[in-house]
């Protein structure tokens, strides 16, 4: 899994069966900072688009695969041992129905050739999860709600998952097996862009920066005007809709001009205040909220959250027994266990497809293919 942060590869070694998942092993596997600037280009719109895209898929598959063989030496586990790779591949365009005009031709891009890694791996790879949900109808995103029921619903507690990536998505689990899921808006993208942009780090580590800041009333107002905050139902977004560009098109259109500590710390009030107001509009009861993602270890964004979504209860995936950082991960390898066993990965509810359907599409290994 390679998220919209692009800060590196997630890898989840697990086990799949009918007591539900177990994790085994985790890494995370680095990617060059020119390897980064490259997938960051790639997803605007830009001159040689096909052939920039075709090499890069190539290269994100090499290095899809050499992530999958770094964990495995790392746990001491062997190709052979392995089912299947589910591979998330790194999304560069995300222009569903509901925003692409015609909507018929919405439509999400991930890349990292699935062909790649199966013949560098020797493992049969699942990849391409998204567009077979769009193919149905639906948003094609987002996509781990079922598996966040698989593994986190219990009977009788109304609960909320939210993962906060580069965009945040919450899963209301309302404790009767109802599922229920969306896109809340902006996670870390902004955050990180900001920051990067003033102070030159990918992250703002705990919140620090953010945390030393005024919010600034008029810019957030400004902010939280976008038209997808109006949005019910099924719906999910990207860094098409919230990027630097729009964000430096908001603080043109402000009668002064807020420094940049105080614009980080309005940033953070967004993201907290997007995510809080989604949940509390869609959920008619909220018992437990569990982050995961990146957002999870940002201590000044969770202080926001706590005071917004307060009295319901609120930590990380850790206490259910995931650590956040590893949720996502996870998510896609039994999005691919459930494609080998022919079931369905989409919540229709949640993505707006017209049915459940089997995601993905499989890619066989071999120990013939493996090069190492």
């Amino acid at each position: 899994m390679s998220g919209t942060s692009i800060d590196g590869i997630d890898c989840a070694l697990t086990r799949i069966g009918p007591g539900g998942i177990e994790l085994l092993a985790t890494c995370e596997h680095p990617i060059t900072e020119d390897t980064r600037s490259r997938i960051a280009a790639i997803s605007r719109v830009g001159s040689n688009e096909i052939e920039r895209m075709g090499a890069l898929d190539r290269e994100l598959g090499e290095l899809f695969a050499a992530a999958t063989l770094s964990l495995l030496d790392q746990s001491g586990h062997q190709v052979d041992e392995i089912r299947a790779i589910g591979s998330h591949g790194q999304t560069i365009r995300h222009l569903p129905p509901s925003v692409h005009q015609p909507p018929e031709q919405g439509f999400t891009l991930q890349i990292g050739d699935p062909n790649t890694i199966a013949q560098r791996t020797g493992i049969t790879t699942v990849a391409d999860f998204r567009r077979r949900d769009i193919a149905a109808g639906g948003e094609g995103a987002p996509l781990a709600p079922a598996f966040h029921a698989a593994a986190f619903a219990t009977a009788g507690v109304a609960r909320v998952i939210l993962n906060i990536g580069g965009i945040a998505n919450a899963t209301l689990l309302d404790g009767t097996g109802g599922v229920r899921g969306f896109d809340t808006g902006p996670g870390n993208t902004l955050l990180d862009h900001w920051i990067q942009r003033h102070r030159g780090t990918a992250f703002d580590r705990d919140g620090q920066w953010a945390a030393e800041g005024e919010v600034d009333s008029a810019l957030l107002a400004q902010l939280l005007a976008h038209d997808y905050f109006a949005r019910t139902g099924p719906r999910s977004t990207g860094k098409e809709a919230f990027n630097l560009d729009w964000l430096d098109r908001q603080l043109q259109q402000l009668p002064h001009s807020p420094d940049a500590r105080a614009v980080q710390s309005t940033l953070a009030e967004f993201t907290a205040a997007t995510i809080a107001e989604g949940i509390t509009r869609e959920a008619t009861r909220v018992d437990e909220i569990y982050v995961c993602g990146g957002g999870a270890r940002n201590t000044d964004l969770m202080r926001r959250l706590y005071r917004r979504l307060s009295p319901a209860a609120l930590d990380t995936t850790a206490a259910l027994g995931l650590a956040p950082e590893w949720v996502e991960a996870a998510a896609f390898a039994w999005l691919a266990w459930r494609t080998l066993e022919g079931l369905t990965g989409n919540v229709p509810a949640v993505t707006g497809a017209a049915r459940a359907v089997v995601l993905g599409g499989v890619y066989p290994g071999g120990a013939s293919a493996v090069a190492r």
